[in-house]
């Protein structure tokens, strides 16, 4: 499978995505801490792919998304954005709403 292809597929196939440096347990580096933090506390399970143990991933998502940065949050197959994107909707309580709607998909 094509990494693109791939790609679209883990997004597709997980309603919350979260492309993160190390996983949420043990993020490796601040910007996916936050992020982590974020979608934690909307009580939701997310999915989360470890782009530092999968470097094609790392490599063709930025491309894939037009987005260039990690981490990268998708709900239900759209590019949220990054970091201070997740942090500014969970503080003007549009995170939560996004979240919820996942649920009634």
């Amino acid at each position: 499978m094509n990494i693109h292809k791939k790609i679209k597929r883990q997004i597709e196939i997980n309603p919350i995505l979260l492309y993160m440096k190390g996983s949420p347990k043990e993020p490796s580096c601040g910007f996916s801490a936050q992020a982590v933090q974020a979608l934690s506390s909307c009580g939701k399970r997310f999915a989360y792919i470890d782009v530092l143990e999968n470097p094609d991933i790392r490599k063709a998502l930025p491309e894939y998304a037009n987005w260039p940065t990690f981490p990268q949050l998708w709900i239900s197959g759209e590019l949220i954005g990054g970091c201070n994107i997740i942090l500014e909707l969970l503080h003007n309580g549009e995170l939560q709403k996004l979240i919820d709607k996942v649920e009634e998909q």
